[in-house]
Protein backbone atom coordinates (compact mmCIF):
# COMPACT_ATOMS: atom_id res chain seq x y z
CA UNK A 1 0.00 0.00 0.00
CA UNK A 2 1.14 3.51 -0.77
CA UNK A 3 1.41 5.92 2.11
CA UNK A 4 1.78 9.33 0.38
CA UNK A 5 -0.98 11.71 1.39
CA UNK A 6 -1.22 14.76 -0.84
CA UNK A 7 -4.03 16.98 0.30
CA UNK A 8 -3.96 19.79 -2.29
CA UNK A 9 -6.91 20.02 -4.65
CA UNK A 10 -4.66 20.18 -7.72
CA UNK A 11 -3.19 16.79 -6.80
CA UNK A 12 -6.55 15.17 -7.68
CA UNK A 13 -6.75 16.50 -11.23
CA UNK A 14 -6.53 14.32 -14.33
CA UNK A 15 -7.15 14.94 -18.03
CA UNK A 16 -10.35 13.47 -19.40
CA UNK A 17 -11.41 13.79 -23.05
CA UNK A 18 -15.03 14.93 -23.18
CA UNK A 19 -15.97 12.12 -25.56
CA UNK A 20 -15.33 9.58 -22.76
CA UNK A 21 -18.15 11.03 -20.61
CA UNK A 22 -20.97 8.51 -21.13
CA UNK A 23 -24.23 10.09 -22.28
CA UNK A 24 -26.23 6.83 -22.37
CA UNK A 25 -26.22 3.67 -20.24
CA UNK A 26 -24.83 0.41 -21.61
CA UNK A 27 -27.31 -1.65 -23.63
CA UNK A 28 -27.37 -4.21 -20.82
CA UNK A 29 -26.49 -3.25 -17.28
CA UNK A 30 -23.96 -5.98 -16.47
CA UNK A 31 -22.21 -5.79 -19.84
CA UNK A 32 -20.43 -2.58 -18.87
CA UNK A 33 -16.67 -2.91 -18.68
CA UNK A 34 -15.04 -3.55 -15.30
CA UNK A 35 -11.60 -2.19 -14.45
CA UNK A 36 -10.16 -4.33 -11.66
CA UNK A 37 -7.48 -2.64 -9.54
CA UNK A 38 -5.47 -4.68 -7.04
CA UNK A 39 -4.75 -2.01 -4.45
CA UNK A 40 -1.90 -3.98 -2.90
CA UNK A 41 0.10 -4.71 -6.05
CA UNK A 42 -1.24 -2.01 -8.35
CA UNK A 43 -1.96 -4.59 -11.07
CA UNK A 44 -4.89 -4.10 -13.44
CA UNK A 45 -7.33 -6.45 -15.16
CA UNK A 46 -9.89 -5.53 -17.82
CA UNK A 47 -13.15 -7.45 -17.46
CA UNK A 48 -16.90 -7.07 -17.89
CA UNK A 49 -19.18 -6.32 -14.96
CA UNK A 50 -20.73 -9.78 -14.95
CA UNK A 51 -17.23 -11.06 -14.04
CA UNK A 52 -17.67 -9.48 -10.58
CA UNK A 53 -18.87 -12.88 -9.34
CA UNK A 54 -15.35 -14.23 -9.82
CA UNK A 55 -14.02 -11.86 -7.15
CA UNK A 56 -16.71 -12.30 -4.48
CA UNK A 57 -16.64 -15.53 -2.47
CA UNK A 58 -19.45 -17.38 -0.69
CA UNK A 59 -19.86 -15.80 2.73
CA UNK A 60 -18.65 -12.39 1.58
CA UNK A 61 -20.86 -9.34 2.16
CA UNK A 62 -22.22 -7.19 -0.65
CA UNK A 63 -23.51 -3.87 0.74
CA UNK A 64 -25.95 -2.03 -1.54
CA UNK A 65 -27.66 1.36 -1.22
CA UNK A 66 -31.37 0.83 -1.84
CA UNK A 67 -32.29 4.51 -2.02
CA UNK A 68 -34.59 5.34 -4.92
CA UNK A 69 -34.15 8.37 -7.15
CA UNK A 70 -37.28 10.46 -7.35
CA UNK A 71 -38.17 12.31 -10.60
CA UNK A 72 -37.36 15.49 -8.69
CA UNK A 73 -37.08 17.96 -11.58
CA UNK A 74 -40.28 19.93 -12.02
CA UNK A 75 -40.76 22.42 -14.86
CA UNK A 76 -43.70 24.81 -14.67
CA UNK A 77 -44.75 28.45 -14.44
CA UNK A 78 -45.22 31.28 -11.99
CA UNK A 79 -48.74 32.56 -11.43
CA UNK A 80 -50.05 35.84 -10.08
CA UNK A 81 -53.41 36.88 -8.62
CA UNK A 82 -55.42 39.50 -10.50
CA UNK A 83 -57.79 42.04 -8.97
CA UNK A 84 -60.65 39.55 -8.95
CA UNK A 85 -58.58 36.95 -7.09
CA UNK A 86 -57.98 34.69 -10.08
CA UNK A 87 -54.51 33.28 -10.68
CA UNK A 88 -53.12 33.68 -14.22
CA UNK A 89 -49.79 32.63 -15.75
CA UNK A 90 -47.16 35.36 -15.84
CA UNK A 91 -45.45 36.16 -19.13
CA UNK A 92 -41.94 34.70 -19.34
CA UNK A 93 -42.71 32.79 -16.18
CA UNK A 94 -41.02 29.44 -16.79
CA UNK A 95 -39.47 28.07 -13.62
CA UNK A 96 -37.73 24.89 -12.57
CA UNK A 97 -37.70 23.27 -9.14
CA UNK A 98 -35.30 20.54 -8.12
CA UNK A 99 -36.64 18.80 -5.01
CA UNK A 100 -33.91 18.15 -2.45
CA UNK A 101 -35.50 17.00 0.79
CA UNK A 102 -39.00 16.35 2.06
CA UNK A 103 -39.71 18.37 5.21
CA UNK A 104 -43.30 17.20 5.80
CA UNK A 105 -46.09 15.54 3.83
CA UNK A 106 -46.55 18.51 1.51
CA UNK A 107 -43.45 20.66 2.14
CA UNK A 108 -40.07 20.28 0.42
CA UNK A 109 -36.75 22.05 0.29
CA UNK A 110 -35.92 22.74 -3.34
CA UNK A 111 -33.45 24.46 -5.62
CA UNK A 112 -35.20 27.05 -7.78
CA UNK A 113 -34.15 28.32 -11.20
CA UNK A 114 -34.21 31.25 -11.77
CA UNK A 115 -33.97 31.85 -8.06
CA UNK A 116 -34.38 35.64 -8.18
CA UNK A 117 -37.87 35.19 -9.64
CA UNK A 118 -39.17 33.00 -6.83
CA UNK A 119 -39.28 35.10 -3.64
CA UNK A 120 -41.46 34.16 -0.69
CA UNK A 121 -45.11 34.16 -1.74
CA UNK A 122 -44.49 33.08 -5.34
CA UNK A 123 -47.22 30.78 -6.67
CA UNK A 124 -46.20 27.95 -9.01
CA UNK A 125 -48.01 25.44 -11.20
CA UNK A 126 -46.76 22.18 -12.67
CA UNK A 127 -48.36 19.61 -14.96
CA UNK A 128 -51.06 22.00 -16.17
CA UNK A 129 -52.25 22.66 -12.65
CA UNK A 130 -52.11 19.10 -11.32
CA UNK A 131 -49.49 20.22 -8.82
CA UNK A 132 -49.62 23.70 -7.29
CA UNK A 133 -47.02 25.22 -4.99
CA UNK A 134 -46.13 28.31 -2.98
CA UNK A 135 -42.68 29.45 -1.87
CA UNK A 136 -42.98 29.94 1.90
CA UNK A 137 -39.33 30.46 2.90
CA UNK A 138 -35.88 31.17 1.47
CA UNK A 139 -33.13 29.33 3.37
CA UNK A 140 -29.81 30.81 4.39
CA UNK A 141 -28.17 28.95 1.50
CA UNK A 142 -30.69 30.31 -1.02
CA UNK A 143 -32.83 27.18 -1.40
CA UNK A 144 -36.62 27.44 -1.30
CA UNK A 145 -39.04 25.84 1.12
CA UNK A 146 -42.08 25.06 -1.01
CA UNK A 147 -45.55 23.98 0.11
CA UNK A 148 -47.48 21.89 -2.41
CA UNK A 149 -51.22 21.63 -2.97
CA UNK A 150 -52.58 18.65 -4.91
CA UNK A 151 -55.16 15.91 -5.05
CA UNK A 152 -54.18 12.26 -4.77
CA UNK A 153 -50.79 10.82 -3.84
CA UNK A 154 -47.74 13.07 -4.18
CA UNK A 155 -45.21 10.48 -5.39
CA UNK A 156 -47.64 9.23 -8.04
CA UNK A 157 -48.03 12.79 -9.32
CA UNK A 158 -44.26 13.21 -9.30
CA UNK A 159 -43.84 10.02 -11.33
CA UNK A 160 -46.30 11.41 -13.85
CA UNK A 161 -45.01 14.96 -14.32
CA UNK A 162 -41.48 15.02 -12.89
CA UNK A 163 -38.24 14.37 -14.75
CA UNK A 164 -35.16 12.49 -13.59
CA UNK A 165 -32.53 14.94 -12.27
CA UNK A 166 -29.62 13.75 -14.41
CA UNK A 167 -26.15 15.11 -13.59
CA UNK A 168 -25.09 18.32 -15.37
CA UNK A 169 -22.54 16.50 -17.54
CA UNK A 170 -25.29 14.38 -19.16
CA UNK A 171 -26.81 16.49 -21.90
CA UNK A 172 -29.64 14.17 -22.99
CA UNK A 173 -33.04 13.61 -21.44
CA UNK A 174 -33.48 10.14 -19.93
CA UNK A 175 -35.47 8.01 -22.38
CA UNK A 176 -36.09 5.31 -19.78
CA UNK A 177 -36.36 6.53 -16.16
CA UNK A 178 -35.60 3.02 -14.91
CA UNK A 179 -32.06 3.08 -16.33
CA UNK A 180 -31.16 5.83 -13.84
CA UNK A 181 -32.43 3.59 -11.05
CA UNK A 182 -30.92 0.48 -9.48
CA UNK A 183 -32.92 -2.74 -9.75
CA UNK A 184 -32.99 -2.94 -5.94
CA UNK A 185 -34.13 0.66 -5.29
CA UNK A 186 -36.80 0.70 -2.57
CA UNK A 187 -36.92 3.93 -0.55
CA UNK A 188 -37.77 7.25 -2.21
CA UNK A 189 -35.43 10.10 -1.42
CA UNK A 190 -32.40 10.53 -3.69
CA UNK A 191 -31.82 13.48 -6.01
CA UNK A 192 -29.12 11.51 -7.84
CA UNK A 193 -28.55 7.81 -8.39
CA UNK A 194 -26.04 5.70 -6.43
CA UNK A 195 -24.57 4.91 -9.83
CA UNK A 196 -22.22 2.01 -9.03
CA UNK A 197 -25.34 -0.09 -8.45
CA UNK A 198 -26.70 0.60 -11.93
CA UNK A 199 -24.56 -2.26 -13.29
CA UNK A 200 -26.36 -4.99 -11.35
CA UNK A 201 -29.18 -7.00 -12.91
CA UNK A 202 -31.71 -9.04 -10.93
CA UNK A 203 -30.23 -12.16 -12.52
CA UNK A 204 -26.69 -11.31 -11.41
CA UNK A 205 -27.86 -10.57 -7.87
CA UNK A 206 -29.71 -13.90 -7.74
CA UNK A 207 -26.59 -15.68 -8.95
CA UNK A 208 -24.56 -14.06 -6.17
CA UNK A 209 -27.25 -14.92 -3.62
CA UNK A 210 -27.31 -18.54 -4.81
CA UNK A 211 -23.51 -18.62 -4.40
CA UNK A 212 -23.91 -17.74 -0.73
CA UNK A 213 -22.98 -14.06 -0.93
CA UNK A 214 -24.69 -12.09 1.87
CA UNK A 215 -26.48 -9.11 0.30
CA UNK A 216 -27.01 -6.33 2.85
CA UNK A 217 -29.13 -3.28 1.97
CA UNK A 218 -28.50 0.11 3.59
CA UNK A 219 -29.99 3.47 2.67
CA UNK A 220 -28.33 6.80 1.97
CA UNK A 221 -30.37 9.43 0.16
CA UNK A 222 -28.01 11.04 -2.31
CA UNK A 223 -28.21 14.84 -2.40
CA UNK A 224 -27.09 17.27 -5.07
CA UNK A 225 -24.12 18.08 -2.87
CA UNK A 226 -22.53 14.99 -4.41
CA UNK A 227 -21.83 17.23 -7.45
CA UNK A 228 -20.65 20.22 -5.40
CA UNK A 229 -17.11 21.16 -6.44
CA UNK A 230 -14.30 21.39 -3.92
CA UNK A 231 -13.24 25.05 -3.85
CA UNK A 232 -10.63 24.92 -1.09
CA UNK A 233 -7.09 24.34 -2.29
CA UNK A 234 -6.42 22.55 1.01
CA UNK A 235 -9.00 19.78 0.72
CA UNK A 236 -9.15 19.27 4.50
CA UNK A 237 -11.00 22.61 4.73
CA UNK A 238 -13.83 21.44 2.46
CA UNK A 239 -17.16 20.93 4.23
CA UNK A 240 -19.17 17.97 2.98
CA UNK A 241 -22.88 18.10 2.33
CA UNK A 242 -25.06 16.25 4.82
CA UNK A 243 -27.12 13.24 3.72
CA UNK A 244 -29.59 11.04 5.57
CA UNK A 245 -28.64 7.39 6.00
CA UNK A 246 -30.09 4.36 7.76
CA UNK A 247 -29.04 0.84 8.65
CA UNK A 248 -31.91 -1.40 9.73
CA UNK A 249 -31.68 -3.88 12.61
CA UNK A 250 -32.02 -6.74 10.12
CA UNK A 251 -29.20 -5.43 7.93
CA UNK A 252 -26.93 -4.83 10.93
CA UNK A 253 -27.49 -8.39 12.15
CA UNK A 254 -26.85 -9.96 8.73
CA UNK A 255 -23.71 -7.88 8.26
CA UNK A 256 -22.31 -8.58 11.74
CA UNK A 257 -22.94 -12.33 11.53
CA UNK A 258 -21.24 -12.58 8.14
CA UNK A 259 -18.31 -10.42 9.25
CA UNK A 260 -17.77 -12.52 12.39
CA UNK A 261 -17.73 -15.60 10.16
CA UNK A 262 -14.87 -14.08 8.13
CA UNK A 263 -16.78 -12.55 5.23
CA UNK A 264 -15.06 -9.70 3.40
CA UNK A 265 -17.03 -6.52 2.77
CA UNK A 266 -17.69 -5.33 -0.80
CA UNK A 267 -19.38 -1.92 -0.84
CA UNK A 268 -21.36 -1.02 -3.93
CA UNK A 269 -20.58 2.65 -4.41
CA UNK A 270 -19.23 5.50 -2.36
CA UNK A 271 -22.66 6.03 -0.75
CA UNK A 272 -22.70 2.54 0.75
CA UNK A 273 -19.11 3.07 1.83
CA UNK A 274 -19.91 6.38 3.54
CA UNK A 275 -22.93 4.80 5.26
CA UNK A 276 -20.88 1.94 6.70
CA UNK A 277 -18.03 4.20 7.80
CA UNK A 278 -20.55 6.57 9.43
CA UNK A 279 -22.41 3.84 11.33
CA UNK A 280 -19.73 1.24 12.18
CA UNK A 281 -17.91 1.07 15.50
CA UNK A 282 -14.12 1.05 15.76
CA UNK A 283 -14.07 -2.71 15.12
CA UNK A 284 -16.15 -2.41 11.97
CA UNK A 285 -19.42 -3.77 13.38
CA UNK A 286 -22.83 -2.17 12.92
CA UNK A 287 -25.71 -1.21 15.14
CA UNK A 288 -29.06 -0.06 13.79
CA UNK A 289 -28.48 3.51 12.68
CA UNK A 290 -30.55 6.49 11.52
CA UNK A 291 -28.66 9.75 11.15
CA UNK A 292 -27.38 12.52 8.93
CA UNK A 293 -23.79 12.09 7.87
CA UNK A 294 -21.31 14.58 6.46
CA UNK A 295 -18.34 12.23 6.63
CA UNK A 296 -15.51 13.28 4.29
CA UNK A 297 -13.13 10.46 3.41
CA UNK A 298 -9.79 11.44 1.91
CA UNK A 299 -6.22 10.02 2.03
CA UNK A 300 -5.10 9.36 5.57
CA UNK A 301 -8.52 8.02 6.60
CA UNK A 302 -8.47 4.60 8.31
CA UNK A 303 -11.31 2.43 7.06
CA UNK A 304 -13.21 0.50 9.71
CA UNK A 305 -15.69 -1.57 7.73
CA UNK A 306 -14.79 -1.63 4.02
CA UNK A 307 -12.49 -4.19 2.40
CA UNK A 308 -13.32 -3.73 -1.30
CA UNK A 309 -15.21 -1.12 -3.31
CA UNK A 310 -17.25 -1.36 -6.50
CA UNK A 311 -17.49 2.11 -7.98
CA UNK A 312 -17.67 4.17 -11.16
CA UNK A 313 -15.06 6.60 -12.49
CA UNK A 314 -15.30 9.99 -10.79
CA UNK A 315 -14.83 13.61 -11.76
CA UNK A 316 -11.40 15.26 -11.45
CA UNK A 317 -10.86 17.06 -8.13
CA UNK A 318 -14.07 15.58 -6.67
CA UNK A 319 -14.65 14.32 -3.13
CA UNK A 320 -15.46 10.91 -4.63
CA UNK A 321 -12.04 10.69 -6.29
CA UNK A 322 -10.54 11.59 -2.91
CA UNK A 323 -12.51 8.78 -1.25
CA UNK A 324 -11.29 6.11 -3.67
CA UNK A 325 -7.76 7.52 -3.32
CA UNK A 326 -8.04 7.01 0.44
CA UNK A 327 -8.69 3.32 -0.20
CA UNK A 328 -6.17 2.63 -2.97
CA UNK A 329 -3.62 5.44 -2.72
CA UNK A 330 -3.65 8.67 -4.73
CA UNK A 331 -0.84 7.85 -7.16
CA UNK A 332 -2.11 4.33 -7.73
CA UNK A 333 -5.61 5.63 -8.40
CA UNK A 334 -4.46 8.34 -10.80
CA UNK A 335 -2.31 5.80 -12.66
CA UNK A 336 -5.39 3.58 -12.98
CA UNK A 337 -7.45 6.50 -14.29
CA UNK A 338 -4.73 7.31 -16.84
CA UNK A 339 -4.87 3.69 -18.02
CA UNK A 340 -8.70 3.81 -18.16
CA UNK A 341 -8.53 6.91 -20.37
CA UNK A 342 -6.02 5.22 -22.68
CA UNK A 343 -8.25 2.13 -22.85
CA UNK A 344 -11.25 4.36 -23.59
CA UNK A 345 -13.40 3.34 -20.63
CA UNK A 346 -16.66 5.28 -20.30
CA UNK A 347 -16.73 7.71 -17.39
CA UNK A 348 -19.16 8.98 -14.73
CA UNK A 349 -22.78 8.05 -13.98
CA UNK A 350 -23.65 6.05 -17.12
CA UNK A 351 -20.09 4.86 -17.56
CA UNK A 352 -18.11 1.71 -16.78
CA UNK A 353 -17.24 0.30 -13.36
CA UNK A 354 -14.15 -0.23 -11.26
CA UNK A 355 -13.47 -2.85 -8.61
CA UNK A 356 -10.90 -1.76 -6.02
CA UNK A 357 -9.90 -5.17 -4.74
Amino acid sequence: MQTEQKLLLSDYYYDLPEELIAQDPAKKRDESRLFVLDRSSGEYAHKHFFDIKNYIKPGDILVVNNSKVIPARLIGNRFKKDASGVYTKELGSSVELLLLERKSDNTWEALSRPGHKTPVGTKLSFGNGKLLAEVIEVTEGGNRIVRFDYEGEFMSLLDEIGEMPLPPYIHKKAEDKNRYQTVYARHDGSAAAPTAGLHFTKELLKELDDMGVIIVPVTLHVGLGTFRPVKENDITKHKMHSEFCTVSAESAEKYNCARKAGGEVFCVGTTSCRTLESCADENGYLSPCEKYTDIFIYPGYKFKAVDHLITNFHLPESTLLMLVSALAGRERMLDAYKCAVEEKYRFFSFGDAMLIY
